[in-house]
């Protein structure tokens, strides 16, 4: 009966629900919207969060100077969250997030506090509603992946070929250092 059962581990998951009369499972739905999962402490780090959010039907309202001071006093009024770097594309918003203090609110919560705050002082009435209703977000565990999304979302102008050079984008900025050090986030403001 030991010759069964190392076979059966060897076998691949298809040829197991061959051999049992099963049949395969169906593919997982796409998904429809995200879903926020609570930001996971691990060891006593406070989380990161890398975060899109969109205007709505990607109208293009978010690269010019008076939407980036809207945004930029946004994020420095809702202090539960601190902003790291970001870029502000014409559709669509960039940046890293971590906690600014030890009891703060669900990112859900927060980002819909600060949308609020921003399209109530949106200097053009035409371009309501502003934001699409939902955002992507996704926790940073590694050194490696802060600096790899970091990379890539600063070459986006680049990539959009609104700029020939990163560092030519004016939409871009960092609000609160936040640092690795060894395995560990370090917010500056925390």
């Amino acid at each position: 009966m030991v010759w069964f059962r190392e076979y059966f581990l060897l076998l691949q998951p298809n040829q197991i629900s061959l051999f049992m009369n099963t049949k395969p499972s169906p593919p997982l739905p796409a998904r429809a919207k995200p879903a926020h999962e609570s930001p996971k402490h691990f060891f006593n780090n406070t989380p990161l969060l890398f975060i899109t959010v969109c205007a709505h039907n990607r109208k293009p309202v978010f690269a010019s100077p008076k939407a980036h001071a809207s945004i930029v006093q946004a994020w420095s009024e809702a202090t539960y969250w601190s902003v790291g770097r970001y870029v502000c594309m014409p559709d669509h918003i960039h940046f890293f997030c971590t906690p600014a203090v030890w009891k703060y609110p669900a990112i859900t919560t927060w980002i819909k506090y600060w949308k609020s705050l921003v399209s109530k002082k949106w200097p053009q009435k035409s371009d309501q509603p502003l934001w699409q209703r939902d955002f992507w977000d996704t926790q940073l565990r590694r050194q490696e992946s802060y600096r790899y999304k970091w990379d890539y979302v600063r070459n986006n102008p680049v990539r959009a070929g609104l700029v020939n050079h990163a560092d030519a984008w004016p939409y871009q900025g960092e609000l609160h250092p936040i640092e690795w050090i060894g395995d560990y986030i370090k917010n500056k403001k925390y």
